[in-house]
């Protein structure tokens, strides 16, 4: 038979003085909160951010006919990013033919299909999403895509493939021949850094 508990004020947690809980009909619980602030305290502390928003332009009214303004969603100035990046190419462009220049300048469209066939046959499905871009743009995403090569953020395409030739990384030749063939300055910029800017 288990030993009788002893019942009175002798228990540890009012020997400590700490609470016991309770778990009765008539237990409540509650929990110590703030003081509630009043409206004019929100008032004061919301003033900075609305004195820093623009301020609206007056609604027309139906009967005055709407003004279409021509106003650019996109800045017109590049992103510094992207700058950087052109110079980038800049620089990779003027430097002096390599070898593997040469080899790239040689292949012809069909090569670059043949090769992205490959790419393809490697998968499980097509790439659905992909379909209105050209041969050309798919391997060009795939390359930036590819980690084994290094990072792609804020670095021109011709300049990381590059450096991953440098370092033994085997980048395809398909990669180079579309770069040179592309010699605009925004085929540089890999895909996934301009949806990051």
């Amino acid at each position: 038979m288990p030993p009788a508990r002893r019942r009175g004020g002798n228990t540890a947690a009012t020997r400590s003085g700490q609470s016991t809980l309770s778990f009765g009909s008539k237990s409540r619980i509650t929990k110590p909160s703030a003081a509630p602030t009043t409206r004019s305290q929100k008032a004061k502390d919301l003033e900075p951010l609305v004195t820093s928003l623009p301020e609206k332009e007056p609604v027309q009214s139906a009967s005055e006919p709407e003004e279409l303004k021509d106003t650019p969603t996109e800045s017109s100035q590049p992103h510094v990013a992207e700058l950087a990046v052109r110079q980038q190419a800049q620089t990779e462009i003027q430097q002096p033919v390599s070898e593997e220049d040469q080899k790239a300048s040689k292949l012809t469209e069909r090569d670059l299909t043949r090769y992205w066939k490959q790419e393809e046959a490697k998968r499980r499905g097509p790439r659905v999403h992909q379909n209105d871009l050209t041969t050309h743009e798919k391997i060009l995403r795939h390359f930036d895509l590819s980690s084994q090569y290094g990072p792609c953020i804020g670095i021109a395409r011709l300049r990381r493939w590059r450096r991953a030739n440098t370092l033994k990384l085997n980048p395809p030749i398909e990669v180079l021949a579309v770069l040179l063939k592309e010699s605009d300055d925004a085929k540089q910029r890999a895909y996934i850094d301009e949806l990051l800017s």
